[in-house]
């Protein structure tokens, strides 16, 4: 009994923490455009990740506009039949038209594709990725990691929960090593959001 009732409340406080998450998210015009525009679209295992996300919460919690210091919108997709750059430059091109009247810079990405550019980019090869959701799984900041999927439904992917994004800390996901780069992002987030807690790699 004490099991269920433990159970029971853990899944009001996750959709407690949901709902504030999105309240947050939605605060930010151009996720709200975003969502809905590029739904139609129906991206194979496509999502919203990333900083529009996070730092939307960021900005909801320390009351600055909601649009402030996001310097991109990401979005991810998984398509392993096509891995050409021709294929994923199409892809681009149809979410591009799709904002072309919002004042956003748009990166979009498949996954599928990541470990082709990724060593060049960073100095490290990586295993191929199996997913959308993997590719989430792999940002340096645990409270970075986070999606809303672009199927309609926008269901949220939070491998790390929200405990982190709310108390504004950020946390080393150590899934590969790169502390240099996490400690750049690091630095450039609190030098716009200085409130934040930064934990050692």
């Amino acid at each position: 009994m004490e099991d269920s009732k433990n159970s029971t409340a853990f899944d009001v406080a996750r959709q407690d923490a949901e709902r504030r998450f999105c309240r947050h998210i939605a605060a930010n015009p151009n996720n709200r455009a975003l969502l809905s525009r590029l739904a139609p679209l129906a991206l194979p295992d496509g999502y919203l990740v990333a900083g529009c996300l996070f730092q939307s919460v960021w900005n909801g919690l320390s009351g600055r506009h909601p649009t402030y210091g996001i310097r991109d919108y990401d979005v991810f997709y998984f398509d392993d039949q096509d891995l050409s750059w021709t294929a994923e430059d199409r892809v681009i091109q149809a979410c591009q038209a799709r904002i072309a009247d919002l004042d956003i810079r748009l990166e979009v990405r498949n996954q599928a594709r990541v470990h082709r550019w990724y060593e060049q980019k960073f100095g490290t090869a990586i295993a191929p990725l199996s997913s959308s959701s993997d590719g989430i799984d792999h940002f340096l900041n645990q409270s970075s990691c986070f999606g809303i999927s672009l199927d309609g439904q926008q269901r949220i992917y939070a491998p790390f929960g929200t405990d982190d994004l709310f108390n504004r800390v950020i946390r080393p996901n150590r899934v590969r090593d790169l502390p240099g780069v996490y400690a750049a992002k690091a630095a450039r987030w609190s030098a716009q959001w200085p409130e934040l807690t930064v934990l050692p790699w």
